[in-house]
């Protein structure tokens, strides 16, 4: 553990450092600054051959989008050992520092009058995801127990559908639904232990697919036959209102911007530490709703300062000298650092659970493309509306700028609301687990 997690750290956050202590315990290099140092290395030869005009290159990116090495190549080197990060502490920084400083800055370009005309149909692709989540679980453990019925079995504290439900909750709205459903349901610590590993192998698989996805979003979009016309638009006013109107920066302007992240994401955690404590001291049922989360504050707070900067013109002009882009190597920064989690390994020890896992995953994916192909919807809303669950406000902004830099507050909106619905939903997939498990 590290000096982030004590005896009365929140839960979500004990979850977070147990699981990279778990995927990076042996890893031959864990010196922090050494593996930073070794990810922005890779972060820069992707980058620098992704933008080569090298026709080799070219072909090889025209099959694998950037992002996705971005998010690979650490899981590569973590699942063998060669490098980690065990006491969470990379996670830490990027995902309380990097991640909301990121998003302020990402906000400064945002068109909000553009994203309500994207109308209800991202709504209808976040909520069908949810629904994949509730039922997917169910029908995993029915397929799974038809040849392997002891792996969805047990009793007590040991019973799988227990353990499962705190994945529901991480899948549905992220580390705080996902304690508050270990806290309802009581599962052994061995089998939330084994969750974990499912829950952070599973959704990272997942998360890649979305980002090989966003690389090939224009094939997507033509089998679903999807109307893009609102998400064009979008897209058409945000690059006309800073394209061209871009300047080199000065070292005024860097550090201005530089200034303007970071003091926004500290005044969001001095807000956050203060309002979370407050509402699991004063409010304890707020906790089914996230408020009891520091994590769910500093997101809120910091995309909130960012939207009501991007009021002003001031704030907005940072744009034209590189906000956005000082933004998104702190996002690359942080996939780099979630692709580091990853440890393949273990779908060796927990095998039959990565099955059902995948299928619940499956299920859930399957709905949405259903869904989506019948409303005429983009594959950016598929990856948003899923990851917005499964990945919470972490990695819901990566997807989305996956697609566009400048999109990446949508997925954050989005998943603000699967904290909202993440308690709820959890609570009705593990009734349902626990039906089909005793059926």
């Amino acid at each position: 553990m590290n000096d982030n997690t004590t005896a009365s750290a929140p839960i979500a956050e004990i979850v977070e450092t147990v699981a990279a202590e778990m995927a990076h315990g042996d890893a031959w290099i864990t010196n922090r600054a050494a593996v930073l140092g070794i990810l922005l290395v890779i972060l820069a030869v992707i980058f620098r051959t992704s933008s080569s005009d090298d026709p080799r290159w070219k072909r090889f990116y025209g099959i694998v989008p950037s992002i996705l090495l971005c998010y690979f190549i650490p899981g590569v080197l973590g699942t063998f050992g060669i490098i980690g990060d065990p006491g969470g502490d990379l996670y830490y920084v990027a995902s309380r520092f990097l991640l909301p400083t990121c998003l302020v800055l990402l906000c400064l370009a945002i068109d909000i009058p553009g994203i309500f005309r994207l109308g209800p149909k991202l709504l209808i692709i976040f909520f069908t995801a949810t629904v994949g989540i509730v039922l997917g679980g169910p029908f995993a453990i029915w397929i799974v127990s038809l040849f392997q019925p002891d792996v969805v079995g047990g009793e007590g504290a040991e019973a799988t559908w227990r353990g499962l439900s705190t994945v529901a909750g991480s899948w549905i709205g992220g580390g705080a639904n996902m304690a508050a459903m270990k806290e309802i349901f009581l599962p052994s610590e061995k089998l939330f232990a084994a969750m974990i590993t499912v829950d952070v192998i599973v959704a990272n698989i997942w998360m890649g697919f979305m980002l090989w996805m966003a690389g090939r979003s224009d094939m997507f979009d033509r089998w679903l036959k999807a109307d893009r016309t609102a998400l064009d638009d979008l897209q058409t006013r945000v690059d006309a209102m800073y394209g061209n109107k871009a300047r080199i920066p000065s070292t005024a302007d860097l550090m201005t911007i530089c200034a303007v992240g970071f003091a926004a994401t500290g005044i969001a955690f001095v807000s956050a530490e203060a309002i979370g404590p407050w509402f699991e001291a004063n409010a304890p049922w707020s906790a089914r709703f996230s408020l009891t989360s520091m994590f769910f504050w500093l997101i809120v707070i910091a995309t909130t300062i960012g939207l009501l900067l991007s009021c002003l013109s001031s704030a907005r002009k940072l744009e034209h000298v590189g906000a956005s882009k000082i933004a998104s190597v702190f996002l690359y920064m942080l996939v780099a650092v979630i692709g580091l989690e990853m440890d393949l390994t273990a779908i060796a020890t927990y095998k039959w659970l990565f099955v059902v896992g995948l299928i619940w995953m499956g299920f859930q994916g399957t709905l949405l493309f259903i869904v989506a192909k019948a409303i005429r919807a983009p594959s950016f809303f598929i990856a948003v509306g899923s990851q917005a669950n499964i990945g919470g406000a972490a990695s819901a902004p990566i997807v989305a700028a996956a697609f566009n830099p400048r999109l990446a507050p949508v997925g954050v909106l989005l998943a603000v609301l699967g904290y909202a619905v993440g308690t709820y939903g959890a609570w009705l997939c593990t009734m349902l687990m626990q039906y089909m498990s005793s059926g």
